[in-house]
């Protein structure tokens, strides 16, 4: 079967989003021809960002378990069988050869529709914990993708392949020197430069922590890049943002530059939030996000800890130990560069590729 035609779903943050697109840039450049179709959830960030790649986007009208608030999930079984019928009106339109799912809400009516029709159906599963919907999905798909070593204990053995979590190649091959990077965020040489990245939607403690103590940066001349997350941006005084050691904002469009930029960073501890802090080699600071599905975050963060690669602070330790935490780091050359090269050891180069040549290839069998 050649693949003409393929769904890629999923989506509602950027560690869904970015590397979804990755897969889909690779397959194009191992054949232009090949006709991609994204299908995310009405409302969320995928809405916005996937058209910008120059990809076309349906919405489902559907909405992700809320862990913190029990309460509000009433309403999700009703979305859930109301995207059954879009997600069956799409199949009918466009007649894809293939399904590949990124994980977040949006992906499981995909999937679960084309394994009941038939099609064939690719996974990956970025975290080092499977979620349980990947885990169902995993029984009946043609081959499930993983990043890490260890996942026969979610999914069937012969179905698995071990690939990485796919970087942004404007990330992964970044050319953007440190001198330019500094430049563009309006940021100077000379001091150290902490990149602060919540994901893609912002972390509230992360946020509050680095807003309490923000003249402890100034105090020991660090400077920062800020990214608070979307309606985040009112934790910063006017006063902080209009300094010229601080960069803050919403939402870091340019992050090969922010990278490039930073001697240590601080982030949530998704997976390819990770996957594009050691691909870049930085020494880092882990605050996982404490209501992720299974805590896979912390799992997640583990793998770079106990590599050597980074430190972790609980999100309930955040505001008290953060900022010490992150500041001792700074201040500890030896260890930042320690840090970096154990963090680039752990990266898997070429995974986007990897990622598309088995979808490709699979599909190719499956025809001979």
């Amino acid at each position: 079967m050649k693949l003409n035609k393929i769904i890629i779903a999923g989506g509602g943050t950027g560690g869904h989003i970015f590397p979804a697109i990755a897969v889909a840039n690779a397959l194009r450049r191992i054949d232009p021809s090949i006709e991609v179709l994204f299908i995310g959830a009405k409302g969320k960030m995928e809405m916005e960002k996937v058209p910008q790649a120059g990809y076309r986007i349906e919405g489902l009208d559907i909405a992700g378990f809320n862990r913190a608030s029990l309460l509000k999930n009433w309403s999700l079984p009703f979305k859930l069988v109301k995207s059954f019928y879009q997600v069956r009106k799409i199949f009918q339109s466009f007649e894809p050869d293939a399904v590949f799912g990124v994980g977040g809400y949006s992906s499981f009516p995909v999937l679960a529709y084309a394994q009941r029709k038939g099609v064939p159906t690719f996974l990956h599963e970025a975290n080092s914990f499977a979620g349980k919907s990947n885990i169902m999905l995993g029984k009946k798909a043609a081959l499930v993708m993983v990043a890490t070593a260890g996942m026969e204990k979610f999914f069937p053995a012969d179905k698995l392949v071990r690939t990485g979590n796919p970087v942004r190649r404007e990330i992964a091959e970044s050319t953007v020197l440190r001198e330019e990077a500094l430049e563009f965020f309006g940021i100077k040489e000379g001091k150290p430069t902490v990149l602060v990245i919540g994901g893609s939607l912002g972390a509230r403690s992360i946020n509050n922590a680095i807003a309490q103590q923000i003249n402890a940066f100034f105090q020991a001349g660090v400077q920062l890049i800020w990214q608070t997350g979307k309606g985040n941006l009112e934790l910063v005084s006017a006063e902080i943002r209009n300094r010229k050691d601080v960069c803050v904002t919403e939402f870091i469009t340019k992050m090969n530059y922010a990278y490039a930029a930073a001697d240590v960073v601080v982030s949530r501890a998704g997976a390819i939030a990770l996957a594009e802090i050691c691909a870049c080699g930085k020494p880092s600071v882990l605050v996982p996000y404490p209501h992720a599905a299974e805590d896979h975050q912390t799992v997640n963060a583990s793998i770079l800890v106990n590599n050597g690669a980074a430190l972790m602070v609980s999100d309930h330790a955040a505001d008290q130990d953060l900022v010490e935490t992150l500041l001792d780091l700074v201040a500890d050359k030896e260890k930042c560069t320690g840090f970096g090269h154990a963090a680039s050891s752990l990266y898997v180069k070429n995974a986007d590729m990897v990622i598309a040549e088995h979808i490709i290839q699979i599909l190719n069998k499956r025809n001979g």
